[in-house]
């Protein structure tokens, strides 16, 4: 099974200049593996509320409340572990007239880095549709690059055509606003797929890739499966609703 070669594209560097926005929190406890590691479904989690806050500084938070995450990019370049203390750096790679390509890089007090990009949607809330960004917003975001033609295309399609298959039940906690499961969820049943495969039992280990694709909603009830197998590429996974794939996701190391 191949992959799209987007797949292997670095993440742009920190810029020099432009809107970076930067936060900071302690790693929480509830967020630790067994090996005291930052999770990744505490990366979603941190880079999501990173993101409300640069909204909120950059005075966007009522003018463009409502954002999907199409894809989520996070590379481990080395473990963030506790104790530690955590700087976000959050900055815009590349946007277009609806949607935007978000860099936020995490650090460590206590060393580890993480670096992620999200490709974020911007949405009406009551019909789902895109929404047009507004010229302010354009002009905060896109200080940081000369990309702004941003184009969407999938890196993930290849179908899994015989791998295994896990159950992954859905939790009232696991439903978001629009009543559809929390792009962070689905890092929980990434996770769930990863420790089903011996060659990645040592992934901690070394520097990885992790990438999340969204498809379309799951909703609360649906029976989810998550079908898994293992490539040279690295370990391809799918959510699965009666055949239709939800969401796709591909771990590797780098």
């Amino acid at each position: 099974m191949a992959h799209n070669s987007d797949f292997d594209t670095p993440l742009v560097e920190l810029p020099p200049s432009g809107y970076v926005y930067q936060t900071g929190w302690r790693l929480a406890t509830t967020d630790i593996d067994a090996h005291m590691r930052l999770r990744l479904d505490g990366v979603a989690r941190y880079i999501q509320e990173v993101g409300a806050e640069h909204l909120a500084d950059a005075q966007l938070a009522d003018v463009h409340p409502h954002w999907i995450v199409l894809r989520t990019v996070i590379d481990v370049i080395e473990p963030i572990e506790l104790p530690s203390d955590i700087t976000f750096r959050r900055w815009c790679a590349a946007l277009s007239t609806r949607w935007c390509n978000m860099r936020v890089q995490l650090e460590g007090s206590a060393g580890g880095r993480i670096e992620t990009e999200g490709f974020w949607l911007c949405v009406n809330k009551d019909t789902l549709t895109p929404s047009r960004l507004t010229e302010d917003c354009v002009a905060r975001f896109g200080s940081t690059t000369d990309n702004h033609r941003l184009k969407w295309r999938r890196w993930l399609s290849e179908p899994i055509i015989n791998g295994h298959q896990i159950r992954f039940p859905l939790r009232r906690t696991d439903i978001d606003p629009f009543e559809h499961v929390n792009n962070t969820i689905y890092w929980h049943g990434v996770l769930e797929a990863v420790n089903q495969v011996p060659a990645l039992a040592d992934l901690a280990n070394a520097p990885y890739r992790a990438v999340l694709e969204y498809r379309s909603p799951i909703k609360f009830g649906e029976p989810v499966t998550i079908r898994f197998d293992q490539c040279d590429d690295g370990t391809h996974m799918e959510f699965v609703v009666d055949d239709d794939v939800r969401a796709a996701a591909l771990v590797r190391k780098l």
